[in-house]
């Protein structure tokens, strides 16, 4: 804490207090008494302007309220600062600034003027970033000014308040992944007598459910409507392995490799959930686990993951495999046919593998994606619709980055029964997930084929 008279002097004051000590001596040894008073007035001003700030330090209070605490990626938040004066006396001219990281942009700066007894200011700016992350927001920088602008005194007020950029979610169609695993469709049905005791796992109300599936306990508990998801565990489960292996991308910042790779497990994370499964996330370093609310579990900790030094994807193909998921999303940089392998083991009996390779050549160099993106766009039309385009295709859309650069392991991966994808820096997530065969195409896990079979007389 600083203690000495001349503390919170700016420039100007003490500029002020060397000319007024200067004059004050040559006035004295001159003996001209006019140039003296000059002096002696000079040096008083800034003096009695700390005394008179310091005797007024006002009591204030403040309050920051960021609307919505979370947002994507390349999306607009709202901070709002409420300052009140609780002090007897109204406050004088003061400077406020609020303390913001340089990844979000310059630190908002208001003048302030006269804050009456029991006055409250609302100050309000936009907060915006491009990049995911956690930042902290504050505290509040509060100056208190002279008139003359002879001195500043600062003291900080309110906490810190986090603020959360989460990765970019790309909305993805809903028809790749078999509605029988999110406890739809004929197969509900048919195994319901082999049911048990119902988990009841609550999760927040949507658009089109059932009233009679509110569960009034979880609504009461979270303050919001949830409703209950009465499905079998081993049926309801969903992986999402993400290679964050800093070896296995390529590009910097938010133009990399990687952090498509995280926008991707993050757009698939929040499509399960809301498809109603059970999702967990892994990564070759951790574990996040499922719950009713995964998908805010996902995004905040994906909002902070980082690259890893790790080699191979061993942790977490055993983690898959320890899991014994019923589907699996796997997001992988740079993938060798030994690695490919390794992954396709992780498919056992009734469970479905999707795969999501990367081409990450084409983020080192941009010039390699041959295919422009509308050009990608207009030749998976016929994906979509399921019907065959009338206009060829260009040459160039014949042979892709993607394709050569992740064959091998798209091969491995498909000979083991998994649906594969790949993508290059050219190519959208939405336009790269729709080239997945749709759910009728899928393989029908094992297990329900053969009770299916058993149920209408079929031999297996």
């Amino acid at each position: 804490m600083r203690t000495s008279l001349l503390a919170g002097l700016t420039t100007r004051g003490t500029s002020f207090l060397a000319a007024g000590i200067a004059s004050s001596v040559a006035g004295y040894l001159l003996g001209e008494r006019g140039l003296l008073c000059v002096g002696l007035a000079l040096v008083a001003l800034p003096l009695l302007s700390v005394s008179a700030a310091r005797r007024g330090q006002y009591r204030l209070s403040s309050g920051r309220f960021i609307s919505p605490p979370r947002v994507p990626a390349g999306h607009t938040a709202r901070v709002t600062l409420r300052v009140q004066n609780i002090s007897r006396r109204p406050t004088g001219l003061m400077l406020a600034e609020d303390s913001v990281p340089y990844a979000l942009g310059a630190r908002p700066r208001y003048v302030l003027d006269k804050i009456e007894r029991n006055g409250i200011r609302e100050l309000t700016y936009p907060l915006r970033s491009d990049v995911r992350g956690k930042f902290e927001i504050g505290p509040l920088q509060l100056r208190v000014a002279d008139a003359f602008g002879l001195v500043e005194l600062g003291r900080a007020l309110s906490g810190r308040t986090t603020f959360v950029v989460t990765p970019r979610v790309v909305p993805l169609s809903r028809a790749v992944i078999s509605r029988s695993w999110a406890g739809e469709g004929d197969g509900k049905s048919r195994l319901a007598s082999t049911a048990g005791e119902d988990d009841v796992i609550p999760r927040a109300y949507r658009d089109g459910d059932e009233l009679r599936r509110v569960h009034w306990r979880s609504t009461a508990r979270y303050g919001e409507l949830m409703v209950r998801r009465e499905e079998q565990r081993w049926r309801n489960k969903a992986t999402v392995l993400l290679d964050t292996r800093a070896s296995a991308h390529m590009g910097v910042g938010a133009a990399s490799s990687f952090e498509l790779a995280v926008s991707a497990a993050a757009s698939v994370g929040v499509h399960i959930a809301q498809e109603g499964l059970t999702g967990q996330l892994i990564t070759d370093s951790e574990v996040i686990r499922g719950g009713p609310f995964f998908e805010d579990t996902l995004l905040e900790s994906l909002a902070t993951v980082r690259a890893s030094s790790r080699r191979s994807l061993d942790q977490g193909i055993k983690e898959i495999k320890a899991s014994g998921a019923g589907v699996i999303i796997a997001v992988t940089g740079k993938l060798s046919p030994a690695e490919a392998r390794q992954l396709a083991g992780c498919r056992g009996e009734g469970c479905q593998g999707i795969a999501l390779l990367l081409a990450v050549s084409t983020w080192a160099n941009p010039a390699n994606a041959a295919v422009p993106r509308a050009a990608v766009a207009n030749t998976d039309v016929a994906d979509v619709d399921g019907q065959a385009s009338e206009e060829p295709a260009p040459p160039a859309a014949k042979t892709r980055p993607s394709q050569d650069e992740t064959s091998a392991a798209a091969a491995v991966l498909r000979a083991a029964g998994w649906h594969v994808a790949s993508i290059d820096a050219s190519t959208p997530l939405a336009v790269a997930w729709q080239r997945l065969p749709r759910s009728g195409e899928m393989l029908v896990p094992p297990s329900i084929q053969a009770y299916s079979d058993a149920t209408t007389g079929q031999p297996a």
